[in-house]
């Protein structure tokens, strides 16, 4: 039984990037967290209808993972680069150290969103193996309409080396998706049932299996 930690810069980032990856852990029998960095706050402008309507999505779809706890941050979302960076890697390392967490599942380093970038650079810090000797995996993963939109250039393409077979969760992870259902839109919006599945297909076809979700190794110890 594995410690797993989902790390996301908005909700709905865990499930774009490894939703049937998290239903399989689940499945295993492993314990699992989710980390949400940002959050949608109304001294931010947001509306207090939609503030309320995210935290419904959010406590649905925990149901529906069957998530230990969540861990929510409430860093004003998209402003991650207004706070100061210090603080955003002591907010998460308090929490990998709470979890003690043995797997770490982190966006992609190149994303174009400002948020997810913050994230990975504050994970990796409070991730160093002096500060977090029990982790002993770090797993990155792709995020639809944010990872393949990176510059193309070598250093900024997300080059997968590692894949989870989802073919028995892909349906579940589609359905738990919709959940968020004013993040979707219909096809050829990136964030479309369509091409959740089409990826799903196309990593699924690299690795010799129906569907997959694709990450790079960024750390291992074994």
């Amino acid at each position: 039984m594995n410690k797993v930690l989902i790390i996301a810069p908005h909700p709905d980032d865990e499930t774009l990037g490894c939703g049937g990856t998290i239903i399989k852990h689940k499945s295993d029998g492993d314990k699992i967290y989710w980390l949400i960095v940002t959050n949608m706050l109304e001294e931010e402008g947001f509306d207090k209808d939609r503030v309320k309507e995210r935290q419904v999505e959010i406590d649905n779809v925990s149901k529906e993972y069957g998530f230990e706890e969540i861990f929510k941050l409430d860093f004003p979302t998209t402003k991650l680069d207004m706070i100061p960076k210090a603080e955003i890697i002591k907010a998460i390392s308090n929490v990998v150290c709470k979890v003690n967490a043995e797997l770490v599942y982190v966006p992609s380093k190149n994303d174009v969103h400002s948020d997810h970038k913050i994230t990975f650079e504050s994970v990796m810090s409070a991730v160093k193996t002096f500060r977090s000797p029990f982790v002993k995996k770090i797993l990155m993963y792709e995020t639809v309409s944010e990872t393949e939109f990176a510059p193309p250039f070598q250093s900024d393409t997300f080059i997968p080396n590692s894949f989870s077979d989802i073919s028995r969760f892909i349906n579940r992870k589609c359905s738990i998706m919709k959940i968020y259902n004013t993040e979707l839109g219909n096809h050829p919006f990136t964030r479309s049932i369509d091409n959740i599945r089409a990826l799903s297909v196309f990593r699924g076809a690299t690795a010799g299996v129906e569907n997959a979700e694709a990450f790079a190794v960024i750390k291992e110890i074994w």
